[in-house]
């Protein structure tokens, strides 16, 4: 057997392995999605009816398991109605690899130049073990090339590696650290609440969102890189950005483009007008609100986000700065656009972090009221450690390309100095792998937030 095939079979089936760790059930339901999205792939050109078939499948696959007990428990919300809520564990990853299935079919549909005629492959693509449970969302024609033919080296490796270790440490040594503080102060009565507490749980929660993701796309790049695989980034600081519409630009890279490219657009983008254009951001970010779950929490962050995209446009039409480029810019303003993200971002992650709504208007209502008259500080220093402080601290630089930037000048240097500090970025990450290990030995385990999508 030739050496890739055999590599892609090893692939395939360490993949499989992998994820039947979540149950043997939910393998079958992968094998029995990949194989319908393969199948439909086949005779999909040009014909709308298979391809209607195909999102049907895949939809009803994913409305079953992930919203079906949501909308049963909304309906019986209603009066008179009572219908027993059906009990559906989700499994894990569900949406990443749907999205993936749907995307697949949906290429092919447009260009039957993507077909794949073998099922192993569209098998390896869509089940393929670094990013199957939380992304990123890869389309086939990302990787097709590399599934046919790829080159492994001792460089891309150790690159590989040292990626997965940096990914690794975002989560345990400051995604945990920020989400033990959040976990506190979301879990603790009301009645200790005060503003300085609401504003520490979502300043962590902004903190743990993005290291724990973020962290979980650099593991997964750095293992596909390891394996020959080239994974598109996923997070590009959006934490510097000056308007929610560069955050999306920036957050989360490979979802939003997944519904520009396969719901925006469609639907018709901003070629109908504002008012239509408007209307198809408003359902684009209601989907993309429902897509992380089934909860009116998710939807109402959506929207949120949604009506800031929209705003945002609004005014630069209205005042006509749309015209008007960054040369020249007015710093302070710069600084208050800067903010104003920061501030509607942090207010959305406080919406979504909440169980439900009412916790939310609880959370927020403290952040700018001051909460309880009887609150207490014992819960602030009870947070407030030096080891929240310290990942705080290092999450606040890790958000920004200050890093990057040094990297760049390093690589900048030549002969034994590029050496010397090449060297010693794998020494760094080296140590860092050994704190991790002993973080992981004294502390209990804490899944990915994106697992539960």
């Amino acid at each position: 057997m030739p050496g890739r095939e055999a590599k892609n079979l090893w692939l395939v089936a360490a993949s499989l392995l992998f994820y039947a760790f979540s149950g043997l059930w939910y393998v079958l339901l992968l094998l029995f999605s990949v194989f319908c999205n393969y199948l439909a792939g086949l005779f999909v050109s040009r014909r709308k009816s298979v391809l209607y078939a195909a999102v049907a499948v895949n939809l009803g696959i994913l409305g079953i398991f992930k919203y079906l007990t949501f909308l049963v428990q909304t309906v019986d919300r209603l009066p008179g109605v009572t219908i027993p809520a059906p009990s559906i564990v989700l499994p894990v990853g569900i949406s990443f690899f749907t999205f993936q299935g749907l995307s697949y079919v949906i290429d092919v549909y447009r260009n039957e130049r993507l077909k794949s005629t073998h099922f192993r492959d569209v098998l390896l693509y869509i089940a393929l073990f670094p990013q199957l449970v939380a992304g990123p969302i890869i389309r086939y024609e990302d990787v097709a090339d590399e599934i046919h033919s790829r080159r492994n080296t001792l460089e891309q490796l150790a690159k590989g590696l040292r990626r997965f270790i940096v990914g690794l440490s975002k989560k345990l040594l400051i995604a945990d650290i920020c989400g033990n503080v959040v976990a506190l102060i979301y879990n603790a009565d009301r009645s200790v609440l005060d503003s300085r507490t609401a504003w520490l749980a979502a300043v962590c929660y902004l903190m743990q969102i993005y290291f724990d993701f973020s962290g979980y796309s650099d593991m997964a790049i750095g293992l596909g890189l390891c394996f020959g695989f080239h994974f598109k980034e996923n997070f590009n600081y959006p934490y510097i950005s000056a308007s929610i519409q560069e955050f999306w630009r920036r957050w989360h890279i490979s979802l939003s483009t997944w519904f520009r490219e396969y719901l925006y657009i469609p639907l018709g983008g901003n070629r109908k007008g504002k008012a239509k254009t408007y209307w198809n951001k408003l359902i684009v970010f209601f989907c993309t609100g429902l897509w992380h779950g089934a909860n009116w929490t998710f939807i109402v962050w959506g929207l949120w986000h949604g009506f800031f995209i929209v705003a945002e446009d609004a005014v630069k039409k209205l005042f006509g700065l749309e015209k008007h480029g960054k040369d020249g810019q007015n710093p302070a303003c710069a600084v208050l656009k800067h903010l104003y993200t920061l501030l509607v971002v942090l207010v959305g992650f406080v919406i979504f972090r909440a169980d439900n709504m009412g916790q939310a208007f609880s959370m927020i209502g403290a952040m700018f009221s001051g909460g309880s008259a009887s609150a207490q500080t014992g819960l602030l220093a009870q947070c407030l450690t030096p080891l929240t402080l310290f990942a705080l601290a290092v999450g606040l630089v890790g958000s920004t390309p200050v890093l990057p930037l040094v990297c760049r000048k390093a690589e900048q240097q030549t002969g034994s100095v590029y050496a010397c500090l090449q060297a010693l970025s794998y020494a760094g990450v080296l140590a860092l792998l050994l704190v991790d290990i002993l973080h992981l030995s004294a502390a209990s385990y804490v899944p990915f937030i994106y697992f539960q999508f």
